[in-house]
């Protein structure tokens, strides 16, 4: 195994303790890591490592192992907008690697620093562009609409190969969101009837019970549109609506997501935004922000497989539950007819939050002398079969950084056919509806669509 220098731009910051360094800690105590793995921590403030690392326990809620991370972590006060503080950085990674070591720039900035920071990098020779031993990492938001998001990929390849570029949806990290394709194509039972002939619809949730939690100068720009269907759920949707790739290497899968983005449209008359009360009373939001923190669309996917299959996709905060999930409904048969009993559709369920897991929903007689029946579901819990061995999203990311693996980040053509998308939707954008709990959203959606989506 090579060794490994991971560089963190960004390192006072909430992603920092909140994610990267539990992760950097559990892997590396697991051996999943290099034994000579070097994470070098930026920031402008004055700090010795141990002062820098005692902060980042003082910010996080978990407790921060410590003595883990004392071992692997350096930090180096630098401003990272001097073009001539990069000499001493650049010293400082050459102190620790040789030839074969892999290199991780994590820019976890601002997107407004990214193209200040990516300059330095290039042109201090930190990184040089071809070099795949040396890559960066950045985060969603990638832009704020289709045209930024144009101007920021144009920029970074600038600097960088696109081979050496990684996006991170944490998302795709998830344990369900990467068992969907292991669900569908080594299930005989579902690879057999998913298409159009035996699915009704497709229903993809992702429900916050919490307000903005303090995040008004990203949000209010934002929204629920650019922050979560543009990325998290569209990314669900295309793994759900895609064909077979040819092989489940980066490309092949990424090549059938994306020709599934590229036949999406949707039902202009079916879009509700709403915005929860009290939004205008948050923190430094304007008191007349028309911005959505509630989003329901019904989508279709123009393929032979999915042509004509409803996909429903709904997202927001102050909500009834915090729940992530896709639940695939299917068709009647058409013996239930025959059947002179309140029969329900069968359903596959796919938890990712909070409760990771697979269900599926059947009818069933309830046990007596009688033939009434109900819904019986048949679950997987991953949660309740993974104590203590349940990786996060960041663990997996990073190992498959360290590895060269990008299937679970995100490429370019994926990122602009999903902006193309939003900005579609946005043409019909109008003045959210204010509203102060879920069922008042569930009777607007019922209303419309006939559909139950609780």
């Amino acid at each position: 195994m090579m060794d490994l220098i991971i560089v963190i731009f960004g390192s006072t910051g909430d992603l920092t303790f909140r994610k990267l360094l539990p992760a950097i800690a559990r892997l590396y105590r697991k051996n999943q890591l290099p034994e000579q793995t070097k994470v070098i921590a930026l920031g402008r403030k004055k700090f010795s490592t141990d002062e820098y690392l005692e902060n980042m326990a003082n910010l996080s809620s978990a407790k921060l192992d410590l003595n883990t991370l004392s071992k692997v972590v350096s930090y180096h006060q630098m401003e990272i907008t001097d073009i001539l503080a990069y000499q001493n950085l650049l010293d400082l990674v050459n102190s620790f690697k040789h030839e074969q070591t892999r290199e991780l720039y994590y820019l976890a900035i601002g997107p407004e620093l990214f193209p200040e920071i990516s300059n330095h990098i290039n042109v201090s020779g930190l990184v040089k562009i071809g070099n795949l031993n040396q890559s960066i990492i950045f985060e969603k938001p990638f832009g704020h609409d289709l045209s930024s998001a144009k101007a920021i990929n144009e920029m970074l390849w600038n600097y960088f190969d696109e081979k050496q570029i990684y996006r991170i949806d944490h998302y795709l990290g998830k344990e369900m969101i990467q068992n969907i394709m292991m669900v569908r194509f080594a299930n005989r039972i579902f690879e057999e009837i998913w298409h159009n002939r035996t699915i009704k619809n497709v229903k993809i949730i992702s429900k916050e019970t919490d307000g903005i939690l303090g995040r008004a100068g990203y949000y209010d720009q934002s929204g629920a549109l650019r922050d979560m269907i543009q990325s998290h759920l569209l990314q669900m949707l295309s793994l759900i609506a895609m064909e077979v790739p040819l092989s489940y290497f980066s490309d092949d899968v990424k090549n059938e997501k994306v020709k599934v983005l590229n036949h999406l449209h949707f039902d202009h008359d079916s879009l509700i935004l709403g915005q929860y009360d009290g939004y205008l009373n948050e923190h430094n939001i304007p008191n007349d922000s028309k911005t959505e923190t509630f989003v329901f669309l019904r989508a279709y996917v123009n393929t032979p497989r999915f042509k004509g299959v409803p996909f429903y996709l709904m997202s927001g905060k102050k909500l009834d539950t915090k729940e992530s999930l896709i639940i695939i409904e299917f068709e009647e048969t058409s013996e239930q007819r025959k059947w002179d009993l309140p029969l329900s559709t069968n359903k596959l369920l796919i938890k990712i939050d909070p409760k990771d897991g697979v269900g599926l929903v059947l009818n069933s007689k309830v046990p007596g002398l009688t033939d009434n029946v109900e819904q019986v579901e048949l679950e997987y819990c991953i949660n309740c079969n993974a104590v203590g061995n349940k990786t996060e999203a960041y663990e997996k990311l990073i190992i498959d950084m360290v590895g060269h693996h990008k299937t679970l980040f995100t490429r370019w053509d994926e990122i602009e056919l999903s902006w193309h998308f939003i900005d579609t939707i946005k043409k019909y954008q109008k003045d959210p509806v204010i509203y102060k709990n879920f069922d008042e959203l569930l009777a607007m959606i019922k209303d419309l669509t006939k559909e139950d989506m609780k």
